[in-house]
């Protein structure tokens, strides 16, 4: 039973540690660049015309004048006087 027991331990620390292998890592290659035949670079182009303003719309029409209201009836020869309430004291 000890053998045994000491076997499965070795057996269990060989296999953890096969597990630590660093990870392959595979880099692609560079592109190399093909020299051409290589021309002159073309000169650009012109800028293009600005376009024509659009002409502005026609004004809207007046509206109608609403009705004179009724006069007034005439006073009756006394005056009133209005005193505005005192002011609150402040909180």
């Amino acid at each position: 039973m000890k053998s045994s027991l000491l076997t499965l331990a070795l057996l269990a620390a060989i296999g953890v540690s096969a597990c630590d292998r660093a990870p392959v890592v595979v880099v692609p290659p560079t592109p190399v660049a093909v020299p051409g035949p290589a021309g002159p670079t073309g000169a650009t182009g012109s800028t293009g015309n600005t376009g024509d303003q659009g002409n502005t719309g026609n004004t809207g029409a007046t509206g109608s004048t609403g009705s004179t209201g009724a006069t007034g009836r005439t006073g009756d020869g006394t005056t009133v006087i209005v005193v505005p309430p005192a002011a609150s004291a402040p909180n």
